[in-house]
Formats: C-alpha cells, structure tokens, sequence
C-alpha cells in the first residue's frame, strides 16, 4: 500500500516538472525539424546525467541540435573541432606566462562549458580523447597543480563521420563505454526536407529565446534519480545484459560465435539510467518495460563486441540487441 503511495507521489512530482519537458522540446522544434529521436535522445542522456555519441553524415543538423539545447537552456555552449594535430591542453586548458604579472596564469579551455559539442572526435590522437574522457567521467579537470570542478549540468556531445574513415583514429572500447548513449541517425523524410528548405531560405531567421534555467534542468536530474524502478525491471535489465554475455543461456545459441564480448556492468547502469530519463520525458514516476525497450539499443549498441564472423557477413549490434529483445522475457 505504501508503494503506490509512493508511486502516487512521484507521478505528482514528475507532472509538476513536465513544464521541463514541453519548454525544452517547444524550443528545439523552432530549429530542428524532423530529428524527433536525437532531440529525445539528447534528453534522455541530460536527464541521466550522461553523455551522448552521435554517429550521422555530415549536414544532419548535430551541431544545430546541441546549440539549440544549449541557447533553450541559457547555458554556455562550446564547440571542439577534433583535428590530427590538436593537444589535450586545447581542450582542457593551460598554464599562460603572465609579464605584467610575472606568474603563470590559469586559462581555461572550451571543456568548462555546460555543453561541449566536441566535433568528429575520432579524428584526435588518443592523448586528447582521452583529456576529454577524463573531464567526462570525473567531472573535473586538473591544470598544473589546480583542480577545477566542471559547471553543472554537464554533457558532452561527440560526433562521429561513418563515411571517412581516411586519418582517423578509432575510439578504444574502454572510452566508448563512458557514453550513455551512442546514437545513430540518418535523413530526413522528404516532407521534412522540405521544410528545412523553407525554414533555412526564409529571409526571417529563427532566434531561440531562453526558456530555462541550468538550476533548473539540476532539479529535474534529480527527481529523475527518484524515480521507481521495480525489483522485476532490474531483472529484466540484467537478462538484458547478460544475455550479451552468455547468448546460450537465453537460447540465442546463433549469436555465441557472433558475440566477441558482452555489455559490462556499466551498461546495465545505463540502461537503468536512461530508462528512468524515458520515464520522466513522458510524466510517469515509474519504469515500466517499454521504457528499458526503447533506450536499449542506444544504450548498448557501443557495449557489445562483434566478431571477424559478424563482421564478414555484416551483422550489427542493432540486430542482436533486437534478437536478444525478442528471447528475453519480459515481465
């Protein structure tokens, strides 16, 4: 009885932060158009107080995406162009030799921002993604002998070009595991293109107004952290994660010589995270199983190892993540 009291409360608490919800996707739907799951997606991973990597062709509004956010939000934006050439104090900052001081000064780089897009990230040797991994997992940076703690709320966006793989430099699986999400996204429909046509030819720019503040995106974080997450939901998470492990177990036999490794511990935290976040963007205090279906395969997709025989006959984690969706029971 005292659960669906509680239940009862919660649900009360998240419709009264929907407001959160309406005014942040109003904002972006004045720029974005059609990208509905990267701006849902955005969210999830801010509500979760994670990280997002986005894997998309050039020109499909990513940038646009996080500076919306950002200009909704009225929080400070930046942006990283990830070069061959580039140092991990360009994006973490350095100590500066002052004259008129005659000391070393303290200048900070563009990752004590609130949202850091940081462009094509694999184009960076893995000194700098890992400066940058680092600011990302510990929510601190150290210049010097000084540590600096990163402003709140903070996500970084990395993006990925799947087309040119010419100098680049792949992401180690240890530093891909640190994203909350990665997510994958393609064209638009053509009744939407028609639209970004009209909106980016209009002689009438669109200006987003600030309709929130950072405070209070750090309440919505943290009655997401509140939200209920029943005994039968964590369990469906782990048969989840574990099936990525042991496929025999879960008779998914096919994909034991498919599978090099499974999701580890991290992603079934992630899944818990993200599902919370679904949860709240559509006003429930609870998670139900729809809510774990529906992040699960941004959440794992960068979790699970393919092997030389996936690969030569072109399987992807999207399709084992949808074969060990259909095997493991829901509850």
């Amino acid at each position: 009885m005292s659960e669906s009291v509680n239940i009862r409360e919660l649900n009360d608490i998240v419709a009264s932060k929907s407001d959160f919800v309406n005014l942040v996707t109003r904002g972006m739907d004045r720029t974005i158009v059609g990208q509905k799951h990267l701006v849902e997606s955005l969210l999830v991973a801010l509500l979760a107080n994670g990280h997002v990597l986005l894997e998309g062709v050039p020109g499909l509004a990513k940038t646009l995406a996080i500076k919306t956010l950002a200009q909704v939000i009225d929080a400070k934006f930046s942006r990283i162009q990830f070069t061959p050439d580039l140092l991990p104090a360009d994006v973490t900052g350095t100590m500066v030799y002052s004259v008129q001081k005659e000391q070393f000064q303290i200048k900070k780089g563009p990752i004590f921002a609130n949202f850091v897009l940081a462009d094509e990230i694999n184009r960076a040797p893995a000194k700098v993604q890992s400066a940058l991994l680092e600011a990302m997992q510990e929510r601190q940076v150290t210049i010097g002998e000084q540590t600096f703690k990163l402003d709140e709320p903070f996500l970084v966006m990395a993006t990925q070009n799947p087309i040119e793989q010419e100098g680049t430099y792949p992401l180690p699986e240890a530093q891909v595991d640190r994203f909350l999400l990665k997510v994958v996204i393609g064209y638009p429909t053509k009744e939407d293109e028609k639209l970004i046509i009209r909106q980016n030819i209009s002689p009438v720019s669109t200006q987003v107004q600030p309709l929130l503040k950072p405070e209070e995106v750090i309440e919505a974080q943290k009655v997401v952290e509140k939200i209920y997450l029943d005994e039968k939901i964590e369990k469906y998470i782990v048969d989840i994660v574990f099936a990525t492990r042991y496929p025999a177990d879960y008779n998914l036999k096919d994909l034991v010589n498919i599978i090099s490794f499974g999701a580890s511990p991290r992603a079934s935290i992630s899944l818990a995270r993200a599902a919370r976040s679904y949860a709240f963007l559509h006003q429930r205090g609870y998670v139900i199983p729809e809510d774990v279906r529906a992040v699960c395969h941004d959440v794992l997709r960068h979790r699970i190892g393919l092997s030389y025989e996936a690969e030569a006959n072109n399987i992807t984690t999207d399709e084992i993540i949808s074969a060990i969706l259909d095997k493991v029971e829901v509850p």
